[in-house]
């Protein structure tokens, strides 16, 4: 069992349909059919959306998308149309709402590795792979590949894990020519932002991105970069052989996991309330995240 600990009910905004609920974002679409993107407080860990949110966790997501898109928008556009309020939405989406191109989405979420961590890791100690492509032997946690890999993901449903899939199975789904488009783009947005984290102290270990169509053009759509979908880690405490410090939501999964809790993350009840000071430091490391890759302070 997993999903929302308790699902919220969506805001109704005249002149907006409510779409979906996902595990941090609500989507909506405008009367001129575009999509209307609210990036929430809500945190994930271990495929349950968690009863306690981290103020400015969405703002934060946002405003750092916001800053990549820009500097990646030479290698390939993106979906966002504009970032004013629509008329009649709440004053609290300020910062954390964008309206986006509505496009025919690409159901695989493509994943581009530079370090061996996470499930990669998992697969790579059972088999020497990483979604079929052979790496070398004596890679630990955490090490750096030869050259980054494009290890694409199936989407899942909230409280279900995506699953690490092939690009043969890609192209089989997408087709063969949409599948290198996919992989071409990944791994030149990756390698761009692996320089440009690498400059500020940063090492970008993974990411995911997601991809739609306008027409026969590929573009760059959701969130892009950020710690919800990225693996930061320090460059000065990087180590192979152990697990990174991260600039992600560590601190909530190592509560969840700690006696203190007193939650089994394998039995069906839900995670209980996170307290302040995880509250707290989780808040700070999305923060420094920002700031320490845009320059930029927060405010």
């Amino acid at each position: 069992m997993s999903g929302f600990v308790e699902k919220p009910e969506p805001l109704q905004v005249p002149g907006l349909v409510h779409l979906h609920t996902g595990k941090v974002r609500e989507l909506y679409r405008n009367e001129a059919g575009d999509l209307v993107m609210i990036a929430s407080d809500r945190i994930s860990a271990y495929d349950w959306v968690l009863p306690t949110e981290i103020p400015d966790k969405g703002r934060v997501l946002t405003q750092l998308s916001l800053w990549w898109f820009d500097q990646l928008s030479d290698l390939v556009p993106n979906h966002v149309l504009s970032t004013e309020l629509p008329p009649g939405a709440p004053a609290d989406w300020e910062g954390r709402a964008l309206v986006c191109k509505s496009l025919r989405m690409v159901p695989v979420e493509c994943v581009a590795r530079g370090h061996l961590t996470g499930s990669g890791l998992a697969e790579y100690r059972q088999t020497r792979t990483v979604c079929g492509l052979a790496l070398p032997e004596g890679l630990v946690d955490g090490s750096e590949l030869p050259a980054p890999i494009f290890t694409p993901a199936t989407k899942a449903e909230v409280g279900e894990h995506d699953e690490n899939v092939s690009y043969e199975e890609v192209a089989r789904q997408v087709g063969a020519d949409t599948a290198a488009r996919l992989r071409q783009a990944t791994l030149a947005i990756y390698s761009r932002a692996r320089d440009i984290a690498r400059e500020r102290g940063i090492v970008l270990a993974d990411t995911k991105f997601e991809f739609g169509f306008s027409d026969d053009d590929l573009i760059l759509a959701d969130e892009v970069l950020t710690p919800d979908s990225s693996r930061f880690w320090p460059a000065d405490q990087w180590q192979p052989g152990r697990a990174q410090p991260s600039y992600d939501k560590q601190f909530v999964r190592d509560w969840l996991t700690s006696a203190e809790s007193g939650w089994d993350r394998k039995s069906e009840q839900p995670p209980p309330e996170l307290p302040q000071r995880v509250v707290d430091a989780t808040r700070a490391k999305y923060v420094e995240a920002y700031e320490r890759l845009t320059g930029l302070s927060w405010s």
